[in-house]
């Protein structure tokens, strides 16, 4: 408005006073710079300070958590064989059904073991016929060589036949047994209770013999699930380390406990813990195998299945975290915006550490109760005065 009144005046001087306008029109053209220049500078300096939200580092325990991949298996993985060979003659069971131990899975054609086991009992038939007469043989010599009727030689003789016999009958009872147990073998039964997959053969299929299918079909006990995954030999020593620092099996016990990472990202509800880790690192690739067990009550964990295994390797005790998007990184060295007390914004170099999800350990360059710029990093530049809104930060990962 000062600016139009300065325009009116200069131009009621200009059409009274024209011939003057020459001599005095560089000393009213300064005059309106400075006019519009302090104007400018009040409009200024009556803006409103921008509301900022800030992030308050507290300092806390943090746990430290190193997330591997691993692949699941079955408690039990049982793998069904067929271990005779023949054609597949019944399937008796729904394919991913519950089964129980016990339960009649697969029938072979039983008509050539039967037909084994009908000559391998005449065998043993003949030789126990043979065991007989070999008795009556020896029962005949042993009175006549007693009076010397007959010679040491021919009752000696008599012995070992009747020996034989009998060797020649245990044998033939040990090819009959034989002879039923490959008969069994075309019933195929499960071997535990657990969950039956899909066959890998059908009826009317000779099987038992590759290429055709000898391991017909898997069963998997998934009340409890093995996860199986690998740290390398520095994971290994880091983990080692860390844990025997802790006297107490308690403390370990409790510091072993680790979490499932399913493919969607959620995280299952049941905790694990390692039960076995293997005696030696696997030369050719640098890795040890560990393994960890979860209870798996509402079998929704299946074998086969990938997930991601999270161990927490330490704690970190009176750490001092930020919002990883606090950050501001250039040339390698990073800095935050902080608010100081008279609510004016400064660049602070800090030493970051260790990464958690949506945050970041400050390992140096920041203090207990510093506000730091969340939001609207642009508008936050150092030297401005702001209103800083304490706001509390939940990153999506932490979520997980």
């Amino acid at each position: 408005m000062a600016n139009t009144f300065f325009l009116i005046a200069f131009n009621h001087y200009i059409s009274t006073n024209s011939h003057k306008m020459k001599t005095n029109s560089r000393l009213f053209l300064l005059l309106f710079l400075v006019i519009t220049t302090s104007c400018k500078e009040k409009q200024i300096k009556t803006q409103p300070l921008q509301k900022i939200n800030v992030y308050e580092v507290n300092s806390k325990t943090v746990p430290i958590y190193e997330v591997f991949v691993g692949q699941v298996f079955g408690q039990k993985d049982i793998p069904i064989r067929a271990r005779v060979e023949g054609f597949l003659e019944g399937i008796n069971f729904t394919e991913g059904s519950n089964v129980k131990k016990g339960d009649l899975l697969y029938t072979i054609d039983p008509d050539p073991f039967r037909e084994a086991v009908v000559a391998k009992q005449s065998m043993v038939a003949q030789a126990n016929t043979i065991v007989t007469q070999k008795e009556s043989d020896l029962k005949r010599v042993k009175p006549l060589a007693e009076i010397d009727a007959l010679s040491k030689r021919e009752l000696d003789m008599a012995q070992a036949q009747r020996d034989a016999s009998i060797s020649s009958l245990e044998a033939a009872n040990a090819d009959l047994k034989i002879a039923l147990i490959n008969l069994s073998y075309t019933k195929i039964a499960s071997p535990i209770d657990g969950i039956i997959g899909r066959t890998l053969a059908r009826e009317g299929e000779f099987v038992g013999k590759n290429p055709n299918p000898v391991i017909l079909n898997t069963v998997s006990d998934i009340n409890t699930i093995r996860v199986q995954f690998f740290l390398s030999e520095n994971e290994y020593l880091k983990i080692a380390k860390e844990y025997s620092k802790n006297s107490s099996q308690q403390e370990r016990e409790k510091k072993s406990d680790i979490q499932l990472i399913l493919s969607d990202g959620s995280l299952f509800e049941e905790r694990g813990k390692i039960d076995f880790i293997d005696r030696n690192i696997d030369t050719s690739t640098g890795t040890i195998l560990v393994q960890a067990t979860f209870q798996n009550p509402d079998k929704i964990i299946r074998p086969g299945q990938f997930a991601r295994v999270k161990i927490k390797v330490k704690d970190v005790k009176g750490a001092l975290i930020v919002p990883q998007k606090c950050l501001i990184e250039l040339q390698g060295q990073y800095s935050v915006l902080v608010v100081n007390e008279q609510n004016k914004v400064e660049t602070i170099q800090v030493e970051v550490g260790e990464k958690i999800p949506g945050f970041v350990i400050v390992k140096s360059g920041l203090k207990n109760g510093d506000r730091v710029v969340l939001e609207g990093l642009q508008k936050a530049r150092p030297g401005n005065e702001i209103i800083p809104v304490v706001t509390d930060y939940k990153s999506q990962e932490t979520k997980q």
